[in-house]
């Protein structure tokens, strides 16, 4: 995994000299908001915990920068904060809380399509660093624990011109595992507000 991760750095590290010297070449900025499922289901049955909420949805933010290379591709990296998730349990009769914090950092390539005058379409494929705080505490008695894990991070969507300068998308971001069941799944849909420079 190290290998690869380094490799895709490498790519991304190479394609950004070949861009500083693209006549056309733009960069941009970005900000978004994101809404992702977060679980706090124990995963084995007859452990005699109960969860009084285990699936919810939470908000976040981020925030990204890339620069367009051409009219069909950009390389672009983020930091995505999928906020704070907790629940209630109950362990051998036994109450608790859990809550969880989570973040991404992502770099990745970034291809997009024309379907209209102001409309295109887009993918991104690179690889994602994510974080997961988990705490706990139970008769007063509280915890912490912090898993880290590199991933694939992938991600499909659209997006609309509103003028030359700014745009809007809406997009499915898969970022991978945290390292723990606990917390935030796998992926979000973002809406996200780009300034291009």
């Amino acid at each position: 995994m190290k290998k690869t991760i380094l490799a895709v750095l490498a790519s991304v590290s190479a394609l950004g000299a070949v861009s500083a010297h693209a006549a056309d070449g733009v960069p941009y900025m970005g900000v978004g908001v994101i809404a992702s499922e977060h679980r706090y289901d124990t995963g084995i049955a007859g452990t005699g915990v109960t969860v009084s909420d285990d699936k919810k949805t939470e908000w976040g933010g981020k925030v990204f920068a890339g620069y367009q290379i051409n009219p069909m591709w950009a390389v672009e990296g983020g930091y995505t904060n999928f906020g704070k998730g907790d629940a209630d349990y109950t362990a051998a009769g036994l109450r608790g809380n859990v809550e969880t914090k989570s973040e991404s950092f992502y770099v990745a390539g970034k291809a997009t399509y024309p379907v209209a005058e102001k409309v295109n379409v887009f993918g991104k494929l690179g690889v994602a660093h994510n974080r997961n705080e988990v705490s706990g505490n139970i008769l007063g008695v509280s915890g912490k624990d912090e898993y880290s894990k590199n991933s694939v991070y992938a991600a499909v969507g659209a997006d609309y011109a509103i003028n030359e300068k700014v745009s809007m998308s809406l997009e499915y971001e898969h970022y991978g595992k945290t390292g723990v069941d606990y917390g935030r799944r796998k992926g979000g849909v973002s809406l996200n507000a780009r300034y291009n420079f």
